[in-house]
């Protein structure tokens, strides 16, 4: 059995997983956009994680050439005081350390993640390297560093403020104890046959998996399994059970009010509007309307003073005005990449938004979030942008309590479940004729396009990135119109 470090993790989460990868990858999905710039990041941050022990020797990595990478380690462990990817084997499984720091007699390990805390999978992580590390030189200590959210940017990058090292020894330790058993058992389920592993809440977690579409491909949709406010493990409980339809649903478990409605309304095809309840919602908007939108992104290593890592930034907005003659007006802003964006959206958000009237957003906690993100960050323009605050009406409201629900909303509320349901046929609405069909994508795609040196593909991204967000708002529009004729004759 040969096992790297990543694959006995896999093995971790669902040994069938590791068996696929080793038998059938061909079956795996690709890696999309916002995974490889997971891994991009990770990589990043581990280069400057090196900045903390410098004068460092690298072991660099040469896929064809495992033994020659575990022999100049052995060398250097003679020499250095500080390796970087030193590359060791034993007991079948390869593993390479991001930091080796000589002390004293012994080493200690340094694991680096582009994480904003230590997490529980990373101990497994650390432990199979303390295994494979620790039958060939003696260790100390074992450390996790990940990146300190408490640290904001000014001036050049400090290194050491960014970072925060966390001492995991013990946990490290104590798992050593089960690391046989699972090294056996690995070694039991490659050896056999596609290993039969019903699907579960370990097909997400910690990780998504890369086999999702092949063992969830019986799956039917919808299922028990799309059930809203039902915890995780109760629907894989009912669905190995065999209750898997809405029907089975309906016939053997004890729904509550938004199951039974979204179950309803799924068998009979018919959606549920309460007028009443609508109307009342819609009583105290106020013209001219606006629906706002923000795009943002959230760098691990910050760029720009008064940033730190993972900090929401915003990008971008999209900004429709209904006006009392049904006018439609359309503004927008997207930020230059070079610089932050923080002080001209502001600006040009104030400059844009009218003075009095309702604004609409879709989860409105989020845009509201920015909004005082910006004001703690601006002075000059923080009790304006406060005060926009009150204004605010959540346009997610009518649907997820219920006084509409769409048989095709299957459980989610989202405004990507909500406008499809409403407008099925409509291709303006369509986000699927996008360039960029999430907001994740926009966020990963806005950061990187300073990157970017060829002219026109810059502005073929920034052009989808404004259509995007231009759907965002256009659809809130369309969706607080559909709300408003199902009130037609009602008492407003």
């Amino acid at each position: 059995m040969h096992l790297s470090k990543s694959q006995y993790m896999r093995g971790l989460q669902c040994p069938k997983a590791l068996w696929l990868f080793k038998n059938r990858k061909d079956l795996a999905a690709e890696p999309d956009r916002r995974r490889l710039n997971l891994f991009a990041t990770g990589h990043r941050v581990g280069d400057l994680a090196k900045q903390l022990f410098p004068g460092g020797v690298e072991v660099e990595y040469r896929q064809s050439d495992y033994q020659g990478m575990i022999d100049e380690t052995a060398r250097l462990i003679g020499s250095e005081k500080v390796i970087y990817e030193g590359s060791f084997a034993s007991g079948g499984v390869f593993v390479r350390a991001d930091i080796l720091v000589r002390n004293g007699t012994v080493w200690d390990i340094y694991e680096v993640k582009a994480t904003a805390t230590t997490k529980a999978v990373h101990k497994p992580d650390v432990a199979i390297q303390w295994y494979v590390i620790g039958n060939e030189i003696p260790l100390g200590r074992a450390y996790l560093v990940h990146l300190h959210t408490g640290y904001v940017r000014d001036g050049e990058l400090d290194i050491r403020s960014l970072f925060a090292i966390d001492d995991i020894t013990e946990d490290v330790q104590a798992e050593q104890a089960s690391i046989e058993s699972n090294l056996d058992n690995l070694k039991v389920v490659l050896a056999g046959s596609e290993p039969d592993i019903p699907i579960g809440t370990h097909c997400n977690n910690p990780y998504e998996c890369d086999f999702h579409g092949y063992c969830w491909r019986d799956v039917p949709y919808p299922s028990v399994l799309d059930l809203c406010r039902l915890n995780g493990n109760k629907k894989f409980e009912y669905y190995h059970n065999g209750i898997v339809t809405y029907e089975d649903a309906k016939n053997h478990i004890d729904l509550n009010a938004v199951q039974t409605l979204q179950v309803n309304t799924a068998l009979n095809r018919e959606p549920h509007i309460d007028t009443e309840a609508i109307a009342d919602y819609l009583r105290d908007v106020s013209y001219p309307i606006n629906f706002l939108d923000f795009e943002t992104f959230q760098d691990a290593i910050p760029r720009f003073d008064g940033q730190g890592p993972y900090k929401i930034i915003p990008f971008q907005y999209s900004l429709h005005i209904l006006h009392e003659n049904g006018d439609l007006e359309h503004k927008e802003f997207l930020a230059d990449e070079a610089e932050d964006p923080r002080l001209r959206l502001a600006r040009h958000l104030l400059e844009d938004i009218t003075a009095k009237g309702t604004i609409f957003a879709f989860h409105q906690s989020f845009e509201i979030g920015v909004i005082n993100g910006l004001a703690r960050h601006i002075d000059r323009y923080a009790a304006q942008l406060t005060a926009m605050i009150g204004r605010f009406k959540d346009l997610e409201i009518p649907f997820n309590r219920l006084m509409y629900y769409h048989p095709d909303f299957h459980g989610s509320f989202s405004i990507k479940s909500v406008l499809p349901a409403l407008f099925p046929r409509d291709p303006e609405l369509d986000y699927k004729n996008m360039d960029i069909q999430s907001g994740d994508v926009a966020m990963d795609i806005f950061p990187h396009l300073h990157e970017i040196d060829n002219p026109d593909e810059k502005a073929a991204m920034r052009e989808s990135l404004l259509a995007y967000c231009r759907l965002d708002t256009l659809a809130m529009v369309r969706i607080w119109e559909s709300l408003s004729k199902t009130t037609d004759g009602a008492d407003k």
